[in-house]
């Protein structure tokens, strides 16, 4: 099966044929899911002792399994927050896999490596870090903030009087469900500002005011959030900064979803306070156009994260020998064995230049404002509150949860749209509302209104 003959030749050709397509086609179905019984049923057994034969497995995928796939690029895919990566980055996350390149370490990686690098000096320039600042490409926004937590951690446990001690990191409610999940897995306690807004430096320094002086001696880092997940709000990253420096605390700035908006002249001033971050998570795969999967983590000093990372192991040795050394990206972060997943992003920077960039981010936001619009217009429905980034939040009037779990369902059963609601905190109470979340620049205004329409 590592031979090459006929078959593999028409083999390739086929899928060839078939990445052409999809990377060209302008109109496709939204796909949808389909249980697990009604595709054995289509396909049947596909694992067998012999094989099926590569023709009839790809004939399946399209016919059936494909489908069955919600197409995350879909223009009226509006949900959670999606993603459209550049056709360049598609293309050459083909060129990607067919190379075969181990990204750990530079003795193994050096073309992909600097590639990566370059993209990533792009993503840096971005923040306003100072010099010296740099980071590493994960394999999304969890791993990047795990990898940034765990730095943390470790940079507290330096001191000897913190290393028998259970830390303790502050982050608000808003803060994304990885942030809080991660809290569990370097066995941290995490406190959570009750705010959904954005999280301001006089709640921080009453929230720190009031610890116990056990809990104050555990407290090593509070997580900001750069456009949350739910709402796109963005935490008052000057202030958090400030009451970092004051109480020592690592700074952290979760921007996996906002982090792209970094590069829009519109909204930069929002992210103001970033530069002072000590470590930063960035999802290329969100706002920047990237092809899944692709995260980053940023550090103000590489160092530190090394310390916390550098994996040891005689089988690891000759990375670290003379005639090995270069940048190692496996150091920086909780993976050791990784794809080059910078690779894509490099390729699309390189081929249409940042400029282009901009202009898909700045459509983004402001189709935000065309839908906020849309939604003050219309007599059944209105704004929860004043579009954020990219994302709008919306109440249809008169509606219960269950309409809006419905509607979901229908719009999505005849492959029409991917719109979900989500709970956002009202006072003392969480309502459930319908919300928008802009990243496709080819989502157009028509696409807004006749979803809009199917509310009425």
């Amino acid at each position: 099966m590592h031979k090459i003959d006929l078959g593999l030749v028409e083999m390739t050709m086929d899928v060839m044929k078939y990445a052409i397509d999809r990377i060209s086609a302008t109109e496709r179905e939204i796909g949808k899911p389909i249980k697990a019984e009604e595709l054995k049923n289509l396909v049947g057994e596909t694992i067998t002792n012999k094989g099926i034969g590569g023709e009839n497995a790809f004939n399946l995928w399209k016919k059936h399994l494909a489908n069955a796939n919600v197409q995350i690029d879909h223009p009226r895919h509006l949900a959670f927050v999606p993603a459209s990566p550049t056709r360049a980055a598609i293309m050459f996350d083909l060129v990607t896999s067919a190379s075969s390149i181990h990204g750990a370490y530079w003795m193994e990686g050096a073309g992909g490596i600097f590639c990566e690098n370059e993209a990533m000096k792009w993503i840096v320039s971005l923040t306003g870090l100072p010099k010296g600042a740099f980071g590493v490409f994960t394999s999304g926004g969890t791993a990047a903030n795990l990898s940034a937590l765990v730095t943390a951690r470790e940079h507290f446990r330096e001191k000897e009087e913190n290393r028998g001690k259970k830390g303790l990191i502050i982050a608000s409610i808003g803060a994304h469900s990885s942030v809080k999940a991660m809290a569990k897995v370097i066995d941290v306690d995490i406190l959570l500002v009750d705010s959904e807004e954005s999280l301001h430096q006089s709640e921080l320094e009453e929230t720190i005011a009031s610890l116990s002086l056990e809990q104050r001696n555990r407290l090593f880092a509070v997580v900001a959030t750069g456009g949350t997940t739910n709402a796109g709000i963005i935490d008052d990253l000057n202030g958090i900064a400030a009451v970092c420096k004051q109480q020592n605390l690592w700074f952290h700035v979760d921007a996996a979803y906002g982090g792209g908006a970094l590069v829009a002249d519109s909204v930069r001033h929002l992210f103001n306070g970033i530069e002072q971050a000590d470590s930063i998570t960035i999802d290329p795969h969100k706002w920047m156009f990237s092809p899944y999967d692709c995260g980053a983590v940023l550090y103000k000093d590489m160092q530190l994260a090394k310390n916390a990372h550098s994996q040891q192991g005689s089988y690891l040795d000759i990375f670290k020998d003379e005639g090995a050394h270069g940048f190692n990206p496996t150091d920086y972060q909780i993976q050791l064995t990784r794809r080059v997943r910078g690779l894509p992003l490099w390729f699309s920077l390189a081929m249409h230049g940042t400029d282009r960039y901009k202009e898909a981010v700045e459509r983004g936001l402001e189709l935000a404002q065309i839908a906020g619009k849309m939604i003050e217009e219309h007599p059944n429905l209105e704004l929860v509150r004043e579009p954020s980034l990219s994302c709008v939040l919306y109440r249809r009037k008169g509606w219960k949860p269950e309409d809006y779990t419905h509607w979901t369902y229908e719009n999505h059963k005849k492959g029409f749209a991917l719109v979900t609601p989500t709970k956002y905190k009202l006072g003392n109470t969480y309502e459930t509302v319908s919300r928008f979340c802009f990243i496709n620049p080819d989502t157009t205004e028509k696409d807004i209104e006749q979803i809009l329409k199917t509310m009425e």
